[in-house]
Formats: structure tokens, C-alpha cells, sequence
């Protein structure tokens, strides 16, 4: 048994022990099978992915565009259209000189091979291992950062222009036709292509031209320094284009001379004596150069530049149609005026002018004048690329606009024009050296003082004003914003900001950014390509209009008058800029003449700026003498009319968030409090119409009013008694029911912003009772030309509808005393005529029960009474009885009777 026993417990453990294995097996198991599984689907999935590659290639591939040999070989022209939609010109085509293979310098070859595609004999289209280093190089540092496009491939992305696409499907068709057509080519035949196709900048196409356009002779002759750099180019051409980025073509140019030496095509030596050499070294001078002409130079550079913004386009190759912003006539008129004398009467033939001339509404650039004589078709664009201190222009920009925008000043806010200095301890001064002492912002920026605009801009804040600039185009410099900025120190601007800056002022505050394309149509005639151009709120309606109208004033009476059109109405400003005394003693330059001269103004079609002045030559400075400071408002006037001939240009629209009292402008719901208040005058409504209607036995109330948001408010008399008609937001009332035979009288009044106007009046009689007389209607009676109608002292209201003591047919003498009478019916009598003496009262029965004595003394009253003092005989019936004793001026010369006291 025991044997037995032990058999059983060991049979158990032995159980055990293999079931324990079984345990310890099994995850192996699953490990193994799960692995197993992964290497399968991942083998399936790579099998379908290369079938789906595969797939994907062949169907592109498929759909592969067939290339002409005039496609590998010939760039296709771009062509240029104006808002009208005529062609303007075309780019391309024109500057080339073709080279074949065999004329090829053999080190011109090593230079490109050893640079583009060094295996280029090795392979038969595309090349694995260049392929494989790209694919490595776009996982570790992202797609698109290395390419793997071999010589051919380069030839076959020039001919299809399809290179600003990184996909699959342009991949795929190049790798494609790259193979087809190193079958139907010879690796010489394809590489002729690639030496006279490739773009070098400058409009220039091929080896050979570069040769000549940069160095002024032929491949053959260029040395391996001048042959490095134009290997180099086709990258990036118009970065590495030794005229304009010579660091830039140095740095590249060095990389070539390695790349040659690691593919033993030169020796160490070599390559270290050719990247010593320095880049400009054998350039043509820039007055030897030769150009490629082109129609309207400064405004194709812009296109030009714009096209580059928009993707990796060749205007000179890629076939494109440019649809462009262009007004032919104005760029033609503007070129005249820069290129001629028969407009402006120039000083010499070195003083420069830059033009930007853009629509209003859209931002769109119908004109630029880069420059007087132009010779470069890519050279220096005065309207585009400098960048000069603006002056005085800046002023509505740092200043006045950030002022009415964030603190709410009315055009009448009181400045002062006194002695001042920065925080440095530095004075400001204006040219004339004088101060003006108080005045209106108004005044101030149309006289364009710099002490006002200097307080203006402490008030605004530094941070504000820049805030205000960046919303119109203008993204200035923290760091160069100082002080003097507020007068134009420290800024850097060009003619076409400037322009599209106060565009926005003429556009109720809407900004947009300056463009010369609408849209770009490629070589397949279906895929456009369109600037993304949007509309931005730079500024409160109000903002802008209340600049507008003080930017009016300097026009016809400020600094920018030569500038003037009459009848156009517009606004702008004029601005200079002064040399330091230093420049002014080391130069011999006259301390009346000024570095800049500026102005920029517009119109609700048109926005228009001008930049004059000189360029700096070596150890040399000009400056703008005075007779010639107003050639900038020459021109803008000159131009500025031509455009807006035969076109209705209408006037800036007062937004109902600004009010206009007498001269100034304030914003609706604000309050200045640092205005001058005798300034401050409300106008009156106008062709006040009151009428009875019998059928519906009521009166009738009207009258006009130029403003808009006044209330509106009509007391009077009934018979003599006063009375009140109400306020209303109107522009009439209604009495029903009024008393038959009575004589109602209105006076209504307009308040805006807590301003109430002077009272307009009318009367009516109402048939029957016991006088039965027809309905009398008198309209229009301001008044200035009705004192027996105005309020008195304690806004009380007159009641004689009638005035008298008009000094008519000489009734009146020159010394004396004269009476004048009326009666309630309206009578003109003799009145005061008197001169130099004292004039006894004048007598008048009105509508009222009494009546009163009015007495002038030492004055001089006209046969109307306006613009002396006292009175005209009759200045209304004083329903109290009171004397009224008048002295001193009174502009209108008709004195307000006080109802209680019958004193002014």
C-alpha cells in the first residue's frame, strides 16, 4: 500500500508539475502567436499599401500632362491686365540667348551637376539613393525639407509650373515624366534644357544670359569664383542675386565651391582662393547694366512682388494671366508728371518724387510713381520701398485721431501754442519760431502746430497712439517712438502707406490694405489665385469724419492750399521734415531748406500721397529749398484733378454720431469741457410755417433743420400770454382746437449736446371771433431780423409780430431825435436814425396790452439796426412796462428786453 500510496503522490505531483509548466507555456504562446499575427497583417498591410501605391502612381501617372519640346525648352511669357481688363504687357520670353551643349564650359557643368544632381549620369530619371535621403530627411525634419527632385525632374517641374505644390500627385507625374523623358532624350539633350530654361532673376532665363546680364561677357570667359555664383542661383534666384543680396550669394556661392571639391571636380586650393574672392568682384557697374524694359515699371515691380507673396510663382516662365488693380490713364498721366517738365517746374534733375495713388473704398493701387527718370526696371521704387520721415502727416495719425477717438475731444478743444520743451529739456519750435497761444485743435492742426500736437500726443499716450497707427497699416517701432514723433521724429514711412492710411479717414474709418492684384489665372486657364484682401474697422465713423473736416480747412486756409482744387471737396495734410545743425553747417545747406517735403490728401474716390526730396550721395547732402516745398501739392493737385475729371465725387457724410455746433464738431452724447464756450453755438431751425386749416380746425407747425438729433422745443404766445407748445424730436407740431380770433405766436428752438440754438418764429391769427382777419403767416423771422421775437434775458419770448423803426427813404436823419411808430397790424414808419447822439424811445402799440420805452445811448444805429447797438425804434412790446436801457456792441444790434427787470 505504502508503495502504492507513494506511486499515487507522486503520480500527483508529477500532475502538478506538468500543469504548472502548462501555465508558465502559455503566455509564450499567446506571445508568440500575437507577434506572429502583427508580422502578418503588417505584411498584408505593406502588401496593400505598395498595391495602393502602386495603384495611386499608375492612375497619376496616367493622368500625366504630355510636354512639348517648346515646353521643355522655351519659359512661357506672363501676361499683365489692367482693371479694365486690357493687357498691359508681358514678362518673359524676351531676354535669352540660347547655348548648346557643346559650347557648355565644362566646368560650368561640374559646377551645376555637383550642386543639382550629382548622379546625374548614374540614373534614369529619378534616383533611389537621393530618394531614399530625402524620405529620411522629410521624417526627422518634416515634410517638404528636402527634396529629392533630380536634374530631369527639374526640367519636367519648369514645364508643367506646377512646383508651388508639394503633393503626391505632382510627385508622382514628375517621377513619371522624368522617366519618359530621359527615354526619348540624351542625358546632353536634358541638360541643355536645364542651362537656357532655368530662371536667374532679373528677367533673365538661362546660363548664357546671366553670364552677360551679371558679368558682361560669356560662360566661356567667366572665372570658377563668377561660375560658383551663377551655379548657385537657381535655388532661389532672386535671393541669391549678387546685385541685390551679395551676403546672401557669397554664403551660397561657398557651398557650391565645397560641393565641387567633395565631388573631386576642384582641388582644395581651388575652392579656398575662390570663396576668398570677394562676390562683387567682376560685377557690371550699375550704370553699365542692361535692362529689360518694361511698361510702367514701378507698378509691374509691385506686381511682381505681390505674385511672390501670393506662392512660388515665375512671372517670366509660368505662363500666368495677372489681373491687376491698374488705371492705365492715371499711371500714364503719373509718369508724365515725373518724367517731364510740362506739369511741374523741378528744381533739377536729382530732386526725386515717389507717388501711390489708391482707391478709397477698396484699398486698390490704380498709379505709382517710383521715381523722376527711371532706368532699372527692378531698381529703387520711391513709392513703395523708401522710407522717410513723414513730418506733419503724421499728426492726424500719433495725435488728433487717437485724441477724438479715445478721449472724446471735439474739433474745438483748447490747446495752447506756448513755449515748450520735451522731457529732455529740449524746446520745440514751428518754423516761424512764434506761439500762438490758445487756440482749437481745429486751428491747431490745419496751421499744423507742432506744441499743440505735442500736448495732444502726452494726452493720447504713447501706447494708444501706436495702437492707432498698427490699425492703419502702419506697424511702427516701440523702440523708435520717442517724443518728437508727434511732429514726425522717429518714423519711417512710404508714399503708398501713407496713402492707404488716410484712405481710411475717407472711408469712415474702414482700413484696407494697399494691393495691385485682383486675381491670377494659371497656365491651365481654370485655377485662379486671388489676394486675400480684407476690410478692417480702423476707427469710429466719427473718428474719421471729424478729422476729414478739420483736414478740409487746411486746403483753403491752412498749410496745403497750393494743393487746392475748386469744387472737389477733399482733405489732406502737408508735411516737412528739418535738417539737424550739423548736417545744416557740414553740408552748406541753406536752414530754410528741409530734408522732406509731404502730402497726403483724398477724396471719397481717390487717396493720394507725395513723397519729394533728395537721395544722399557720398559725402553730400540737398535739401528742398523753399520755393520748391509745394511741389508734393503740386503734384498731388495736378494728379488729383486729372483723375477726378468727368466723375462725380461726392462729399464727405456727417455720421449721425457726430453733431455739428457753429464751426466745430463734437461727438453725440459727449460733452467737452475744455472747448471755448463762446464758440459754441447751436443753429437755429430754419423756414419755421405755421397755418391754421379750417376743415380740421387745428394749427400747423414746420419748420427745417440742417442737423440731425436735436430735440425741438415751441413756446410762443396766445394773444400776448405766453404759452408752451411742447418739445418734440420732430420737425412739427399740432394745436387743436386753438381760440377762435386769436393771434398765436411760435418760437422754436433746437437743443443738441445740452446746446440750445436761438429762437426761428412764426405767427398765425386764427379766424373769427371778434376780428375776423385772414390768417397771417410769418415764416423765416430769425432773430437776428426779428428782435421783437427773441427771448428775453429770462428766455422769456417777445410778442410783437411786427418790426418797425426801420430807417427807410431817409425818414431817418444824421443828427437828432426821431420817433418811430408801429402799429399791432405791422406799419413801417420812420424810426431811430439818429447818429452820434442819444435817441429818444421809439413808440409801438403791439398785440399786448402795454406798452414799453427802449432807449440807446452813444451808439450808432443803420437804417437795419444789424452790426450796431441800441435799438431800431421798436424792439418788441416789454408786456411789463419797463424801461430798457442799452450800451456797448451788440452784433446783431437788437437787444433781448427783460420781461421782469427791463434791463439786458
Amino acid at each position: 500500500m505504502a508503495e502504492k500510496y507513494q506511486s499515487r503522490e507522486e503520480r500527483r505531483k508529477q500532475m502538478q508539475a506538468n500543469q504548472h509548466k502548462k501555465k508558465r507555456k502559455k503566455p509564450k504562446n499567446k506571445f508568440l502567436t500575437f507577434i506572429k499575427r502583427l508580422i502578418l497583417v503588417c505584411f498584408i498591410l505593406g502588401l496593400a499599401g505598395v498595391i495602393a501605391g502602386i495603384s495611386t502612381f499608375a492612375y497619376y501617372a496616367s493622368s500625366s500632362p504630355k510636354l512639348t519640346k517648346k515646353q521643355l525648352s522655351d519659359p512661357i511669357p506672363s501676361v499683365i491686365k489692367d482693371k479694365n481688363n486690357k493687357t498691359v504687357t508681358t514678362l518673359g520670353a524676351q531676354n535669352r540667348k540660347y547655348i548648346d551643349y557643346e559650347e557648355l564650359p565644362k566646368q560650368m557643368e561640374n559646377a551645376i551637376l555637383s550642386t543639382e544632381d550629382a548622379r546625374f549620369y548614374q540614373h534614369h530619371g529619378i534616383d533611389p539613393i537621393r530618394l531614399g535621403g530625402a524620405v529620411v530627411a522629410n521624417f526627422t525634419k518634416g515634410f517638404g525639407s528636402e527634396g529629392a527632385s533630380t536634374l530631369t525632374q527639374q526640367v519636367v517641374s519648369m514645364a508643367l509650373n506646377n512646383k508651388n505644390e508639394k503633393t503626391l500627385k505632382r510627385k508622382a507625374q514628375e517621377a513619371w515624366l522624368a522617366i519618359q523623358l530621359e527615354r526619348k532624350y540624351t542625358k546632353h539633350e536634358i541638360l541643355e534644357m536645364y542651362v537656357n530654361k532655368v530662371y536667374m532673376s532679373d528677367g533673365v532665363f538661362g546660363f548664357e544670359t546671366a553670364a552677360e546680364h551679371y558679368y558682361g561677357k560669356s560662360l566661356s570667359k567667366l572665372s570658377l569664383p563668377e561660375i560658383a555664383v551663377l551655379a548657385g542661383m537657381p535655388q532661389s534666384p532672386n535671393n541669391y542675386n549678387p546685385f541685390d543680396h551679395p551676403d546672401l550669394t557669397k554664403k551660397r556661392r561657398d557651398i557650391v565651391l565645397y560641393m565641387m571639391y567633395k565631388n573631386h571636380k576642384i582641388t582644395k586650393d581651388e575652392m579656398e582662393k575662390a570663396q576668398a574672392t570677394p562676390v562683387s568682384a567682376g560685377l557690371v557697374k550699375e550704370k553699365e547694366r542692361n535692362t529689360n524694359a518694361n511698361k510702367y515699371p514701378a507698378f509691374v515691380n509691385e506686381v511682381i512682388k505681390e505674385v511672390q507673396r501670393l506662392g512660388n510663382y515665375n512671372v517670366y516662365a509660368d505662363g500666368l494671366t495677372i489681373y491687376t488693380t491698374l488705371d492705365s490713364s492715371a499711371q500714364q498721366y503719373t509718369e508724365k508728371i515725373l518724367n517731364t517738365n510740362s506739369i511741374i517746374n523741378y528744381p533739377d534733375k536729382k530732386m526725386q518724387a515717389g507717388i501711390a495713388l489708391i482707391d478709397t473704398k477698396t484699398g486698390e493701387i490704380r498709379a505709382l510713381g517710383g521715381g523722376r527718370n527711371m532706368k532699372l526696371d527692378r531698381g529703387f521704387n520711391y513709392a513703395v520701398d523708401t522710407k522717410r520721415s513723414p513730418g506733419s502727416t503724421i499728426k492726424p495719425i500719433l495725435d488728433y485721431g487717437p485724441a477724438i477717438e479715445y478721449l472724446h475731444w471735439s474739433t474745438g478743444h483748447q490747446l495752447n501754442d506756448v513755449a515748450t520743451t520735451y522731457s529732455d529739456g529740449t524746446p520745440i519750435n514751428d518754423w516761424d519760431n512764434r506761439f500762438l497761444g490758445k487756440m482749437s485743435m481745429r486751428k491747431a492742426l490745419y496751421l499744423s502746430r507742432n506744441i499743440p500736437a505735442y500736448e495732444t500726443y502726452k494726452e493720447v499716450g504713447k501706447e494708444r497712439a501706436i495702437r492707432f497707427a498698427k490699425k492703419l497699416g502702419l506697424d511702427l517701432n516701440r523702440k523708435e517712438i520717442v517724443e518728437s514723433s508727434s511732429i514726425g521724429g522717429g518714423v519711417q514711412v512710404s508714399p503708398l502707406q501713407m496713402a492707404s492710411a488716410y484712405a481710411a479717414f475717407g472711408n469712415e474709418g474702414i482700413y484696407n490694405k494697399p494691393h495691385a492684384i485682383r486675381k491670377i489665372v494659371l497656365r491651365d486657364g481654370v485655377t485662379e489665385i486671388k489676394p486675400h484682401v480684407q476690410s478692417k474697422i480702423a476707427m469710429s465713423d466719427y473718428t474719421a469724419y471729424m478729422i476729414t473736416d478739420v483736414l478740409k480747412d487746411v486746403l483753403t486756409k491752412g498749410t496745403g492750399t497750393t494743393a487746392h482744387i475748386p469744387g472737389l471737396p477733399a482733405a489732406g495734410k502737408t508735411g516737412t521734415t528739418n535738417f539737424d545743425k550739423n548736417d545744416l553747417a557740414k553740408y552748406g545747406i541753406l536752414s530754410s531748406s528741409v530734408q522732406d517735403s509731404w502730402f497726403a490728401g483724398y477724396t471719397t474716390r481717390y487717396s493720394l500721397a507725395v513723397w519729394t526730396g533728395y537721395e544722399s550721395e557720398k559725402g553730400k547732402k540737398y535739401g528742398v529749398t523753399r520755393p520748391y516745398q509745394t511741389v508734393a501739392q503740386q503734384i498731388y493737385r495736378h494728379l488729383m484733378r486729372y483723375v477726378s475729371e468727368g466723375k462725380e465725387t461726392p462729399d464727405f457724410t456727417m455720421p449721425k454720431s457726430v453733431v455739428r455746433m457753429g464751426s466745430e464738431l463734437y461727438i453725440r452724447g459727449y460733452i467737452d469741457t475744455a472747448i471755448d464756450k463762446k464758440s459754441v453755438t447751436q443753429d437755429a431751425p430754419a423756414n419755421v410755417h405755421a397755418a391754421y386749416d379750417a376743415d380740421s380746425n387745428k394749427i400747423t407747425v414746420t419748420w427745417d433743420y440742417k442737423g440731425s438729433g436735436a430735440t425741438f422745443n415751441v413756446s410762443g404766445t396766445i394773444n400776448g400770454s405766453a404759452a408752451s407748445f411742447g418739445s418734440t424730436s420732430g420737425k412739427s407740431i399740432t394745436v387743436a382746437n386753438p381760440k377762435a380770433g386769436a393771434t398765436y405766436v411760435f418760437n422754436v428752438t433746437a437743443t443738441v449736446n445740452g446746446v440750445k440754438s436761438k429762437a426761428a418764429s412764426a405767427s398765425v391769427t386764427v379766424p373769427g371771433g371778434s376780428t375776423d382777419t385772414k390768417a397771417d403767416d410769418n415764416q423765416n423771422k430769425q432773430p437776428e431780423d426779428n428782435a421783437q421775437n427773441q427771448p428775453d434775458a429770462n428766455n422769456n419770448p417777445g410778442t410783437d409780430t411786427n418790426q418797425s423803426g426801420e430807417n427807410k427813404d431817409n425818414t431817418g436823419s444824421d443828427k437828432g431825435t426821431n420817433s418811430g411808430n408801429s402799429n399791432g397790424t405791422g406799419s413801417e414808419n420812420s424810426g431811430n436814425g439818429s447818429k452820434d447822439n442819444n435817441n429818444s424811445p421809439g413808440n409801438s402799440s403791439g398785440t399786448g396790452p402795454s406798452s414799453g420805452n427802449n432807449s440807446s445811448a452813444n451808439n450808432e444805429a443803420g437804417t437795419h439796426g444789424k452790426g450796431n447797438s441800441g435799438s431800431n425804434g421798436n424792439q418788441g412790446t416789454n408786456t411789463n412796462g419797463g424801461n430798457n436801457s442799452n450800451k456797448g456792441d451788440n452784433s446783431s444790434g437788437n437787444t433781448p428786453v427783460n420781461k421782469d427787470t427791463g434791463s439786458e
